[in-house]
């Protein structure tokens, strides 16, 4: 959780212009925990249900032989003149059986959860994604960013060409993290390849603003690089894969209006519950220890 009083706003030249106080919910304690279950939960509510047919293995007429005749009590195929005549059928352990406990749809695919939790994370990661330790630990390429959080002028919402967006990435020293998207992408091991998930690749750059003058446009062809509205910050984006410290790129108004969304006037910041969580410092320190009475021994007998 980062302290600074105040944030710089570089402009789209990559020069520093003005500053912009640090919205409070910077300061908001970061749980990974908390993150991680709501990460998970979200991320099941864009399943689609998947099942295999009714039918399947059960397209034979085939009855059990009973008992009597020294064979497995399976179902087998009736008939004659066939190889396929007397086979089992049916079970799961049969050839050209149904599975075990086939798959339906109505299984339970979208998880609810707890608005408050919700909140936390998305508070939680967003006061990550201005630590640099966190943010170069997930894997984010931002030696040459001169700071984290980066904001820049609100007139980078109205860019409306790729071109001028890459040049703006460049000079705030950001494209670096954008050429590294662009160059891990690879075709993806397993079967999702044959399943419209051909390829895959790093996360890039996460641009917040808050009005679409044309930003959207010019940053969603870049690799990597996603967009969102700063009124519908989604812990998807904020931490890819439950991983806190996602790479901010804000506008000024953007970030500005961090401080309308939460505090007072909007929904509440969550608070730590304890300042200092070092509880060997606590217990060991000289005020702690001063107040203990001496430990009772019990007396030894003759």
């Amino acid at each position: 959780m980062t302290a600074r009083p105040v944030l710089s706003v570089f402009s789209l030249t990559g020069e520093k212009s003005t500053t912009t106080p640090l919205p409070a919910v910077f300061t908001a304690p970061i749980r990974p925990d908390i993150v991680q279950f709501v990460h998970t939960n979200m991320n099941k509510n864009r399943r689609q249900a998947y099942a295999v047919s009714m039918y399947a293995g059960k397209n034979v007429s085939a009855s059990s032989w009973g008992t009597g005749r020294a064979v497995a009590r399976i179902p087998r195929v009736g008939g004659g003149g066939t190889s396929r005549s007397g086979q089992g059928a049916f079970g799961n352990m049969c050839r050209g059986g149904r599975i075990f406990a086939p798959t339906k749809t109505w299984r339970k695919w979208h998880r609810k959860i707890n608005t408050t939790q919700k909140r936390y994370a998305v508070a939680s990661a967003l006061a990550a994604s201005a630590v640099p330790a966190l943010v170069m630990a997930r894997g984010h390429k931002v030696d040459d960013v001169p700071e984290i959080p980066l904001v820049l002028d609100t007139s980078v919402e109205s860019t409306k060409k790729t071109t001028a967006a890459k040049d703006i990435l460049a000079t705030v020293g950001a494209l670096a993290d954008v050429d590294k998207a662009a160059d891990s992408k690879q075709i993806r091991a397993g079967k999702g390849k044959a399943r419209n998930r051909r390829y895959v690749a790093r996360k890039g750059p996460l641009i917040i603003y808050k009005e679409d003058d044309g930003i959207s446009q010019a940053f969603r062809n870049l690799p990597g690089v996603e967009l969102c509205s700063v009124s519908r910050l989604n812990l998807l984006q904020l931490a890819p894969g439950g991983h806190m410290g996602r790479f901010c790129v804000w506008s000024q108004a953007a970030i500005d209006e961090l401080n309308t969304i939460y505090g007072s006037e909007g929904k509440s910041i969550p608070t730590a519950a304890m300042n200092n969580a070092d509880l060997a410092r606590i217990i060991n320190s000289d005020e702690v220890q001063s107040a203990l009475n001496p430990a009772k021994r019990a007396p030894k007998r003759a």
